[in-house]
């Protein structure tokens, strides 16, 4: 028999269009995409004592239903909002790409289609490419790139506060029913101070429970969202609240367009941590992030794969 070794981490799909990411056999992560939700999601996010550090839905009103954990949406797209859940417009799973194991990291490749609930064609076409793998500190880390291609030959995502990437932290985590704490690069701290305010990176850290019975303590964790150097308006302007969100606000000033030449690409990192991260870390992770390649997707030559998935040089 020939040797085989299992990687550590692994992209495990499961019933009900949901994909599992696991490291050393420990569900950290993940995918939800199936139709009975208006748009794909993913949920839990666990940081290092294997608690969620996300929550489904606001924690104390309802209309914000379409709070989905981690979650891809914009509210104006040709006009069409993708954000609330009253709006007819769908985003829904065309295909996955690649599910890729490895002792380095795990990585999935899907396409997504955004429609706007008339037309059976998709308005646009969105890559998203997440890669999952574990920091030397033990936070588990998100990396997320979105390559946007419309339909027609041009789109325009419209001026809003709402879009691309939101976070709804857990309720622990928030500053306003529980004893969360935001800030952001610059030094600043609280809603008030940071909203609409440019910086490299946020973070919402706060008490997370852990353990059962007698053995449930507390530990302080978090979440740090960081903006990529290449995304258009970078350091981007934030949307946070105190109630529990943060979303980066690419068009919060001004609409984008995106071409099918020119397809809009937009890289984020999320990194689940243990106690509340001091800036000198926070910026080491900025430039690791900085400096790697964006993914590329091709047709792949390996015998039984349809498509790769690899960091283009």
């Amino acid at each position: 028999m020939t040797a085989f070794s299992l990687p550590r981490y692994q992209v495990i799909p499961q019933a009900h269009q949901q994909v599992s990411f696991t490291v050393d056999g420990v569900e950290k992560l993940r995918w939800h995409a199936a139709p009975d939700y208006p748009r794909p999601f993913f949920y839990p996010f666990c940081g290092p004592a294997n608690e969620t550090l996300t929550r489904m839905g606001h924690a104390g009103a309802s209309n914000h239903d379409h709070h989905q954990s981690i979650w891809f949406a914009h509210h104006d797209v040709q006009g069409v909002s993708f954000w609330a859940n009253s709006s007819p417009a769908r985003i829904e799973q065309r295909e996955w790409l690649a599910y890729s194991d490895g002792d380095d990291e795990a990585v999935m490749g899907v396409l997504l289609d955004w429609k706007d609930g008339h037309d059976p064609q998709p308005l646009l076409t969105q890559e998203l490419i997440a890669g999952f793998r574990i920091h030397p500190s033990g936070a588990t880390m998100l990396e997320l790139q979105s390559t946007f291609t419309p339909t027609a030959e041009m789109l325009e995502f419209g001026k809003t506060n709402f879009g691309f990437l939101a976070v709804r932290v857990a309720k622990t985590i928030s500053a306003a029913f529980g004893a969360g704490q935001l800030r952001d690069s610059e030094g600043r701290e609280g809603e008030p101070a940071i909203f609409g305010n440019q910086a490299k990176w946020m973070d919402y850290s706060g008490p997370v429970a852990v353990g059962s019975g007698k053995e449930r303590k507390t530990v302080e964790e978090g979440i740090t969202y960081f903006d990529h150097p290449s995304n258009p308006g970078h350091p981007c302007k934030w949307h946070v609240r105190e109630d529990g969100w943060m979303g980066s606000s690419t068009c919060m000033d001004r609409p984008l367009m995106t071409t099918r030449k020119e397809p809009l690409r937009l890289r984020y990192l999320l990194f689940a941590h243990a106690g509340l991260p001091d800036s000198e870390q926070l910026l080491e992770i900025q430039k690791e992030f900085s400096s790697r390649s964006p993914w590329r997707v091709r047709k792949s030559m390996v015998k039984h794969h349809t498509w790769d998935v690899f960091r283009a040089s």
